[in-house]
């Protein structure tokens, strides 16, 4: 079997909706490459492999290798019992490993002919608004990345082979810059390696970035159709075939082109606010980890947002002078820029105060007057701000809790108890005064703090820190490095329900030497 010229990805969550959301992608590929005879029975095998998998998250990936298909589930590399081989007959199935992954895959033989295929569906739309249901595939198919590098892949295949033997699809880094080939489809697989070298001969760009032209290249009429959104050049679209393209050919290649100009335009732009706010991201989290005598820490830092979304929750952990150490983790209400500016705000006030000699006590009372400040722009804010001071009995901690989940300290013998008392979020009251708790951890004993991404783990109608259920958790972890009691901690949460988390979460374990 040869290399596939065409693959088509989408990862799915676990549980019930799993199944019909891998069928509903199935019947999306095969419609995106004109084997709608093949929908039944890739759906069908599709739902029998998936069923086997949904207990935990998977990618499904279909490939075209011209003369046949193939579906391949992939996963972490985790036990499902014996496999079971799908419930309708395919040329072959089976199960590989490759490095920690597990794929389940089975492969289909394609019926008849790229030349069938094309004259059925022109007989189609003779025949009636045919086009309407081309069109509308199009667009769900278009609409479902937000991959700026798969859109080229995607209109590639949904015009051949229906509107032409071959496609050809340049895109620019730049609205400026040079056109450069994104992707290549042809319905003979055979034909695109020597296709690519006759299309370096080819040149794109003196074609008029607003109108629709024709061109020729070798025994091929070539349509070239810019690819343009919101009054930008985003790319060429350079359909391919034997014969001249017909006035309904070149319409329904122009509508497609304007839907894919579109969801392109809509990719590159998530794709940037995503980068951008990664970076934002980055920029609230601290830029190292210093080393603290007599202390071993562990941080789990998990934003549940999409891509495109800031996190609400952070932590720091700074030196705030010769003989002490500050840490912090802390929850914004909300999500996105706004979140963002508050969390900003609380990170460089809590270490410009603290390096100026503040308390911790101290420290929060500014922060809260602060956050007021801040009007229409403030957010409530819960936090755990802690100083830390090395001794030689362990370790001494000051430590406030502002409306934050109570830290609990964990004995080496097993024994957990709360630590802090509870006191008003930031944000909300004007007069309060904050009061520190002091907390002393002898060697081996752990100190944990976490988010209510943690404690409001949501299973059903319980919470994770249903009677006590964070401190259970905890108690089993004793004797563990604090790398290790964090990594036990996301695991729990983890295991507690079978959906993703809907909530950011973040997790500092501190523990003394």
């Amino acid at each position: 079997m040869t290399s596939p010229h065409a693959a088509l990805a989408a990862t799915f969550a676990p549980g019930e909706a799993a199944v019909p959301a891998a069928m509903r992608f199935t019947r999306e590929v095969m419609t995106a490459w004109a084997v709608g005879g093949m929908l039944s029975i890739a759906e069908r095998v599709a739902g029998d492999l998936t069923e086997q998998v949904v207990s935990e998250p998977f990618e499904v990936i279909w490939k075209h290798f011209g003369d046949a298909v193939q579906v391949e589930l992939r996963q972490r590399n985790t036990s499902h019992g014996d496999p079971k081989a799908p419930s309708v007959g395919v040329e072959e199935w089976g199960i590989t490993y490759s490095g920690d992954s597990r794929v389940h895959w089975a492969r289909l033989t394609l019926p008849g002919s790229v030349d069938r295929v094309v004259s059925e569906w022109q007989e189609e739309t003779s025949k009636g608004p045919h086009w309407l249901g081309f069109l509308a595939d199009a667009s769900d198919l278009l609409a479902g990345t937000l991959n700026p590098d798969m859109v080229p892949a995607i209109i590639a295949q949904i015009v051949v082979p229906r509107l032409a033997s071959w496609c050809a699809v340049y895109t620019a880094d730049t609205a400026s810059g040079p056109l450069r080939l994104a992707y290549l489809w042809h319905a003979d697989e055979a034909r695109i390696d020597g296709l690519r070298q006759e299309l370096t001969a080819m040149d794109v760009s003196p074609v008029d970035s607003q109108v629709t032209a024709s061109m020729h290249l070798g025994d091929s009429q070539v349509l070239a159709i810019p690819l343009t959104a919101r009054g930008r050049g985003l790319g060429m679209m350079c359909l391919g075939r034997s014969d001249r393209f017909g006035d309904d050919v070149i319409q329904f290649a122009e509508d497609i082109a304007r839907r894919a100009a579109l969801a392109m335009d809509n990719a590159r732009l998530y794709a940037q606010q995503a980068a951008a706010n990664r970076a934002l991201q980055r920029s609230l989290l601290p830029p190292n980890e210093p080393e603290v005598p007599g202390l071993d820490y562990g941080v789990v830092y998990e934003p549940a947002g999409e891509a495109n979304e800031v996190g609400g929750d952070f932590y720091d952990l700074f030196k705030a002078s010769d003989d002490s150490w500050r840490f912090a983790i802390g929850d914004v209400c909300g999500t996105g820029p706004e979140a963002a500016a508050v969390t900003g705000l609380a990170r460089h006030t809590l270490r410009l105060l603290a390096r100026e000699g503040y308390g911790v006590a101290a420290v929060l009372g500014r922060l809260n007057q602060a956050i007021l400040e801040e009007g229409e722009r403030a957010r409530f804010l819960t936090l755990l701000h802690g100083d830390i001071t090395p001794v030689d009995t362990g370790l001494e901690v000051r430590l406030v809790s502002a409306g934050h989940p109570e830290a609990l300290r964990l004995k080496p013998s097993g024994v957990v108890e709360p630590v802090t008392t509870p006191q008003s979020l930031l944000g909300v009251f004007h007069e309060v005064v904050f009061e520190s708790d002091t907390v002393h951890l002898d060697h081996g004993d752990v100190l944990l703090a976490v988010t209510d991404g943690v404690t409001e783990r949501r299973s059903g109608h319980r919470l994770l820190d249903d009677d006590g259920g964070l401190a259970k958790l905890l108690a089993e972890c004793a004797g563990l490095s604090a790398r290790a009691v964090a990594e036990r901690i996301r695991r729990g949460v983890a295991d507690y329900a079978s959906e993703p988390s809907a909530d950011d979460l973040a997790i500092v374990v501190l523990r003394a030497r």
